[in-house]
């Protein structure tokens, strides 16, 4: 009985050892065990500079460990305020509480279900919630990751729903950087310097920005508008055929361009011609829409103007993947299964964190901040700005999308070198577009305090590009 015993424990034992031996693997392991993470060296700035691509532009050269609100925390101790926020993504500061919970508790649930293989809850209510932001008519959607890609969708539905290849843009604007979106993309070279054949059939009209214009900023509005829209209607007439043309797409604000608010009657000019043609307009709100521009959507800063398609993204989910488009269902029913989707197109988790960033906007009255915050912002600058008699030709704010201007007599790079002095204050800023403009893209919620912090900031770096 003894050896026959003793048999039958050893088989038990050999065929438990692999079983026994997983017990050292971190599936196993306890919560104490696996809150001790591995004990590696941190990647250096020198790292990255061997191992990240070339062809990405990059304000600093800090590695960010976290960040909390309007701060942002580096690997060697210094705090900066950000007055960048991800260019335009955490609209709400950054690792906002509620957000950052809605996230983890959908983690637990389901992080990826698929778009083209079924529904899930998070696009269902987030559809339903968004439906209350906008106009009635706008009520069918399609959910992706980036600005870009939602761009293209944009411009697949246009060409589906109307049968016509060709697009049209604005000068100075900003789409993206695939190839469908770079190719209308007209705020700069470098975007598609060097990858050219770009998509065809893509046309550009002018906005009406005074610089841009080669007019002095005391141009009126009125005459402006006027030349932008008969160059629309020359185009129609001399280089593509209304036919032809499936839609044009505007940004309610120039991002990349300048900050430049488009003013209501270029818009409502725009639309009306696109409506004689049977054109969509398209309103490209990858940056001023959630709030950016004191509305929830820039287009809502006039009453009664709905375009046929809106492209929103960035600020949508407060630093998570998530972009998309909503137009008409009867716009959007003339796309065949298959024809649209994407492997994380509408990821769960993205889509709870936007359900927390609409709670956000609700609960905490944010576009009520951003109305006092522009006006302080914009005030502080006109202080210093008079203060120092500085070489400014505008100071322009369209909620917190705010902007400085400097006159064409000053240096090139006077922008970029504003931005590097601020950076040495521990204030991050960004220039934009091809004339020496400084813009400013706090978050929504920022306080007055640290609001009065970034404008003291930004008065030593102006002060010392300026020899002040």
């Amino acid at each position: 009985f003894f050896f026959a015993s003793s048999a039958v424990i050893a088989v038990m034992l050999r065929r438990a050892a692999p079983i026994l031996s997983r017990t050292t693997s971190p599936f196993f392991q306890s919560a104490a065990q696996l809150k001790q993470p591995p004990t590696l060296d941190a990647p250096s700035v020198d790292f990255g500079r061997q191992h990240v691509c070339n062809g990405i532009g990059r304000l600093s050269e800090m590695v960010v460990t976290h960040a909390e609100g309007s701060w942002l925390y580096s690997d060697d101790g210094q705090e900066y305020l950000d007055w960048t926020t991800g260019i335009g993504v955490c609209n709400l500061g950054h690792c906002h509480p509620k957000i950052v919970k809605a996230a983890q508790e959908q983690m637990a649930k389901v992080m990826h279900a698929q778009v083209n293989i079924s529904y899930h809850q998070p696009m269902l209510q987030l559809i339903q919630r968004m439906q209350k932001h906008l106009p009635s008519e706008l009520d069918t959607f399609f959910f992706w990751n980036s600005g870009a890609e939602a761009v293209e969708a944009a411009v697949k539905l246009a060409r589906q729903a109307t049968g016509r290849p060709a697009v049209c843009v604005v000068q100075g604007s900003y789409h993206g950087r695939t190839i469908g979106t770079m190719s209308m993309t007209t705020s700069k070279t470098i975007y598609s310097a060097g990858f050219h054949p770009l998509m065809p059939a893509v046309f550009t009209i002018p906005f009406p920005y005074a610089t841009q214009l080669h007019h002095t900023i005391k141009t009126s509005e009125k005459e402006m508008v006027e030349y932008c829209l008969q160059a629309f209607t020359d185009l129609l007439d001399q280089s593509v055929a209304p036919s032809d043309l499936s839609c044009v797409i505007v940004e309610g604000v120039l991002g990349e361009g300048g900050y430049i608010a488009a003013p209501e009657s270029y818009l409502r000019g725009i639309q009306e011609i696109c409506k004689k043609h049977g054109i969509l307009f398209v309103i490209d709100d990858v940056q001023a829409g959630f709030g950016r521009a004191g509305k929830m959507f820039s287009f809502q800063r006039f009453e009664d103007l709905t375009p046929d398609v809106l492209i929103f993204a960035k600020g949508v989910a407060n630093g998570l993947p998530l972009s998309g488009i909503v137009s008409r269902k009867e716009l959007m029913d003339k796309q065949p299964p298959g024809s649209m989707g994407g492997t994380y197109a509408g990821n769960a988790v993205a889509c709870a964190a936007a359900l927390a960033v609409l709670d956000v906007f609700e609960e905490e009255n944010v576009l009520e901040n951003v109305a006092q915050r522009s006006v302080q912002l914009k005030s502080g600058l006109q202080d210093i700005a008079a203060k120092y008699d500085l070489p400014v030709e505008d100071i322009r704010a369209t909620g917190l999308m705010v902007a400085i201007e400097f006159k064409g007599s000053v240096p090139k790079g006077t922008a970029g070198a504003v931005s590097k002095a601020a950076l040495k204050r521990n204030l991050l800023v960004l220039p934009c577009s091809k004339f020496e403009v400084l813009r400013f893209i706090p978050a929504l919620n920022i306080s007055e305090q640290d609001m009065k912090v970034g404008l003291e900031r930004i008065e030593g770096a102006l002060a010392e590009v300026f020899g002040k």
